[in-house]
């Protein structure tokens, strides 16, 4: 099938891992460029230069696939050893402001996010797809926090480890996605040291850290 795309894609038939990220730029792209409305399976197929039936036999309908789509791009973050935690936060921090910061990116999880709220069915696509996978992120963390010695054991409590994680996830990506997204603010070196000062020694310690605002005359 011929591709309808801007740019004309390599001819012949891709590797399966080509074909794979051919696919996923496809459908950013193109929903970045019609909306979730307007975007269909065939109009993603034609872009990528495959066939329709080779995304069916990967995603069973298109939300499926837009949320993988999405998906991926937050599987490109990962979590360097940058010397201690209060590093390490700050680091992936700033990764994930700077991939929310990319106009695909952005685009494509608000258009997601936005068709989710009336969708039961896409919702659990993203949280199974998006956010079970980057909790990946807060476990590494936590391992590595706990062989430095910076952070306790685990609580023996598998229910209790997963509602810490769980919360962990919550509180460091929905500040990064309301720093991004909602007040379009930069998420930068002051910000991202900041905030981790708060979430690690609390409201008091980063409070002290914050300059003084000048007094009117």
């Amino acid at each position: 099938m011929p591709s309808s795309a801007p740019s004309p894609r390599r001819a012949g038939r891709p590797r399966s891992a080509e074909a794979d990220a051919a696919i996923m730029d496809a459908t950013r792209e193109a929903l970045v460029e019609v909306g979730w409305s307007k975007l269909t399976v065939g109009h993603v197929a034609a872009r990528a230069g495959v066939a329709k039936t080779t995304l069916y036999r990967r995603w069973s309908n298109k939300g499926e696939l837009v949320v993988n789509a999405v998906a991926a791009l937050f599987d490109e973050l990962e979590l360097p050893d940058c010397g201690s935690l209060q590093a390490d936060v700050e680091c992936v921090v700033m990764a994930f402001g700077d991939l929310l910061e990319r106009p695909g990116t952005s685009a494509s999880l608000m258009a997601v996010v936005a068709e989710s709220t009336h969708d039961p069915v896409l919702r659990e696509h993203i949280r199974e797809a998006i956010v079970e996978r980057q909790k990946r992120l807060v476990l590494k963390g936590r391992e590595r926090a706990q062989e430095r010695g910076e952070l306790p054991p685990d609580a023996g409590d598998p229910d209790e480890d997963a509602r810490l994680v769980d919360l962990i996830f919550d509180v460091i990506a929905g500040a990064v996605v309301h720093r991004t997204l909602v007040s379009a603010e930069p998420v930068d070196a002051d910000w991202a040291g900041r905030f981790t000062t708060l979430i690690l020694q609390g409201l008091a310690a980063a409070s002290a850290s914050w300059p003084e605002s000048p007094r009117s005359a």
